[in-house]
């Protein structure tokens, strides 16, 4: 088959999109006849970009580069020069991908991956549309194919997401469109739906009665850097909490599917999206914080707070932090909290998901109301140190009867020793495999953006200053508030 990557010459192409498909090609996971264009606007030769592909997979990729390895896979590598601009701008596009395919004797499957701004999605498809380059599947088994990955966000509210979907949607089917989120190809992520269901300990606690409530932090350690152009038009509830953080919750609180078909999976984590309590006026209040990092220390050293970032507006109003209190109505988790909290510029990187079950009776070990019992805890760790642990109490020995907190753990690296796989490794292979269980589709997109919208149009009528965080901090006090209200804690990772 061939990828094909607008914006193959960008930062998303250089970090992770080459190095994922060099690292699949030396598993031996690609298909033995490939090409990968890059396509963009700057002149490059197949020469020059194979060069810049050899930078980013010395620099980004998790194995180091094997010249053998390497020498089979820059063959692979093209690099067109088009545009989107003009009834002929993919031309050029066209004319060398004919010549690319029948020289390499390719049957003309193709993957359209757009790593451009999310301005350039509608524009690009109608140009892949003019240019004839899609047809639309009847059929899975259809051949030859055209699927188009698109990458996150999909819009910046309900209206730009209908708009970018509806237009893919003119061109492509539903089941050619793969919204990726590089976050559902994580190793541990994947690893809930095997953890809940592939284990009878496990699915039964999963629910209102044994469990108190559920915290998910994607802790960030570094600022906002050089991407202060897009995080001053998103902040962190576009970013991270629309997509990444409301799948994480969909897949710990899903029904179990009678399938791992890709919809069926999908049926059950967009029924959670659609149960989500809608928050609205006072109640975003109560149940949502948001604040922006200030000056502060990192790893010792002192670092600008947000609005003395380079291009940065000196009176942003840009939230950097943000921590839920989300219920779901429905009969497995009424009455549970779950408590969602995702930063920058917070004491380390981290992702986790932690499902805390309730207290044991205050009889027998836990009667001391002074010192009382850990509830069980299962963690769920994402990175770093991939892997999960619970939490439970053992006698202390000794003579006397003293129940002690120790932990069953289990670490990814150190069980089955090889490096873990990038997120995008698995999801282009999926790709190529035709598999969209680990893609959004564009009922998720449109439910998630419907839940968030009341937060955003709350916040953009409030003129009060934003709170603020040193950076450094676990954030805001507010945000200790929030679930020390309801006499909990969050969890230190």
């Amino acid at each position: 088959m061939t990828i094909v990557i607008f914006g193959g010459n960008g930062d998303l192409a250089h970090r992770k999109l080459l190095p994922a498909l060099y690292n699949l090609h030396v598993d031996g996971l690609l298909p033995p006849r490939m090409a990968i264009a890059g396509v963009g606007r700057k002149e490059l030769t197949d020469e020059a970009y194979r060069e810049f592909a050899k930078d980013g997979i010395t620099k980004f990729s998790r194995r180091t580069l094997d010249e053998q390895a390497w020498s089979s896979f820059s063959k692979m590598l093209f690099f067109i020069n088009a545009s989107i601009d003009g009834e002929q701008g993919l031309a050029p596009l066209g004319a060398r991908l004919d010549l690319i395919e029948h020289e390499g004797g390719l049957p003309g499957d193709r993957i359209y991956y757009l790593a451009v701004p999310p301005t350039l999605f509608a524009p690009t498809v109608k140009q892949l549309a003019r240019a004839r380059f899609v047809k639309r599947e009847s059929s899975p088994a259809d051949h030859p194919f055209a699927r188009i990955i698109v990458e996150k966000p999909i819009g910046r509210d309900l209206d730009s997401a209908r708009a970018i979907n509806a237009a893919i949607a003119e061109v492509f089917d539903e089941r050619q469109i793969y919204r990726i989120d590089h976050y559902l190809g994580k190793e541990t992520v994947q690893n809930i739906l095997v953890m809940r269901f592939a284990n009878s300990i496990f699915e039964p606690l999963f629910n209102q009665r044994y469990v108190d409530h559920v915290q998910i932090t994607v802790a960030e350690e570094e600022g906002v850097g050089t991407r202060a152009g897009y995080y001053e038009q998103a902040g962190a509830l576009r970013d991270m909490i629309q997509n990444h953080l409301l799948q994480l919750l969909a897949l710990v609180a899903m029904e179990p599917p009678h399938a791992l078909d890709a919809d069926v999976v999908r049926d059950e984590r967009l029924e959670v999206l659609q149960s989500l309590r809608h928050l609205e006026g006072e109640a975003v209040d109560a149940n949502v914080v948001r604040a922006q990092y200030g000056p502060g220390f990192n790893v010792g050293k002192p670092v600008p707070g947000y609005r003395e970032e380079k291009g940065v507006d000196p009176n942003s109003r840009i939230e950097t932090f943000v921590a839920l209190q989300i219920f779901i109505d429905n009969w497995r988790w009424a009455g549970v909290p779950f408590y969602l909290r995702t930063g920058k510029r917070l004491p380390k990187r981290a992702s986790e998901i932690s499902v805390h079950l309730k207290e044991v009776p205050p009889i027998l070990f836990n009667t001391n109301p002074a010192a009382r019992l850990d509830p069980n805890v299962l963690s769920i760790r994402i990175q770093p140190d991939e892997g999960f642990s619970l939490g439970i109490s053992s006698k202390l020995p000794g003579p006397d009867v003293r129940p002690y907190p120790v932990k069953m753990d289990f670490h990814y690296g150190s069980t089955f020793g090889a490096s873990t796989p990038e997120a995008y490794e698995r999801l282009l292979l999926d790709v190529m495999h035709g598999d969209a269980t680990l893609f959004m589709r564009r009922d998720a997109v449109e439910a998630a953006w419907k839940w968030v919208m009341p937060i955003l149009e709350r916040w953009a009528q409030q003129g009060d200053p934003i709170p603020t965080y040193p950076a450094g901090e676990w954030g805001p006090p507010e945000a200790d508030r929030l679930i020390e209200s309801a006499g909990r804690r969050w969890r230190g990772l």
